[in-house]
């Protein structure tokens, strides 16, 4: 969620116009393009149809907004198919927020990661280490004010309020599965750190990454610790995620689920590995003296956040700062407060 990245020059968007929402653009055969919009700062996601001959492989689904169902009907209506499969990303709730209603639509399955679908299913349901409380309960231990955790308490389930319904039942996707959609081949590939088990397709025939939210071409992905994990260093994961993106060819066209679809693989992933490098330094110069991740959140996020935000900002100060300690470049410090900081190593 950091700001956005000024991109290098080698990066093409090959598309100057986004499709109006409720309208898709053609991208490639068969390939379609559909943009939703969202209520959040971050205000669109990209979903894709896929064609065939006889239906619909719809891939992201929107957050769960009558707005958004009204967007489907009219696209979908255009193509006179029904929908045959969901494929689902990640569990976030613009990804997975009307899965099961366009499932029940025309009774097609759901694939997703198993990763994926328990920790949806864990959000949803509020289960520990994944609940509102454990979550405000993680922050207070990591020094954010009583203000702004009052307000994520006010908040509530915020995630059930973008799905609806869950999906029961799903068909598993594995790392490297081939997917046959439109007499092509979409090799799925598992990527971490953004979310549990992350699942972007690869198309070799078509020169296409469908790369859900692990590659975005002008802001960095979000990447936070759980209440369930709190030493985990899931910004390791996410890093070497996206550097095997790299092994896809220079021409292979990315269709992110916000901003526009590029090219120029290797290039974004640079740009986000030194992004990253260079938030853990700007902490690291801040830790010269023990501080908390709230004590931080203007050293990574100088601007207003909202409580959305607060809540992405939170867990991402704490996995870049848990990336440090892992590194073994800051030490971990608890004090007589029970608030959690960290300090440069000596």
């Amino acid at each position: 969620m950091s700001a956005p990245i000024q991109a290098q020059p080698g990066i093409e968007y090959p598309f100057p116009d986004r499709p109006a929402p409720g309208t898709t653009l053609c991208i490639a055969p068969g390939v379609h393009w559909v943009r939703m919009a969202l209520p959040f700062a971050l205000d669109h996601i990209n979903l894709w149809v896929l064609e065939e001959d006889d239906g619909l492989v719809v891939v992201d689904t929107g957050y769960g907004l009558d707005e958004t169902k009204a967007a489907w009907e009219g696209v979908l209506a255009g193509f006179g198919k029904p929908v045959k499969r969901v494929i689902v990303t990640h569990c976030h709730p613009d990804h997975l927020g009307l899965a099961q209603w366009l499932a029940e639509r025309d009774g097609a399955p759901v694939l997703m990661t198993q990763g994926e679908y328990l920790a949806a299913h864990a959000l949803w349901n509020q289960l520990p280490g994944f609940c509102t409380p454990d979550m405000v309960a993680q922050f207070r231990t990591h020094g954010l004010d009583e203000a702004r955790l009052e307000a994520l308490s006010r908040r509530g389930n915020a995630y059930r309020k973008g799905i609806p319904a869950l999906p029961g039942r799903y068909q598993r996707l594995y790392d490297n599965d081939l997917i046959r959609i439109g007499g092509n081949d979409w090799r799925v590939m598992v990527g971490y750190g953004h979310a549990p088990e992350h699942a972007a397709l690869y198309c070799a025939a078509q020169n296409l990454l469908i790369s859900g939210d692990m590659l975005l071409p002008r802001i960095s992905t979000n990447v936070s610790v759980f209440a369930a994990t709190p030493e985990d260093d899931p910004l390791a994961r996410f890093l070497y995620s996206i550097s095997t993106f790299k092994q896809l060819p220079a021409v292979t066209l990315v269709l992110p689920s916000h901003g526009s679809p590029f090219r120029s693989i290797g290039i974004r992933v640079d740009e986000l590995h030194a992004h990253h490098a260079a938030r853990c330094a700007e902490l690291l110069a801040a830790c010269e003296v023990p501080r908390s991740a709230g004590d931080l959140l203007a050293t990574l996020f100088p601007r207003a956040l909202d409580t959305h935000q607060v809540m992405f900002a939170m867990g991402e100060a704490i996995a870049h700062l848990n990336h440090l300690e892992h590194k073994r470049e800051v030490c971990r410090v608890v004090g007589s407060d029970g608030v959690v900081r960290f300090v440069k190593s000596n």
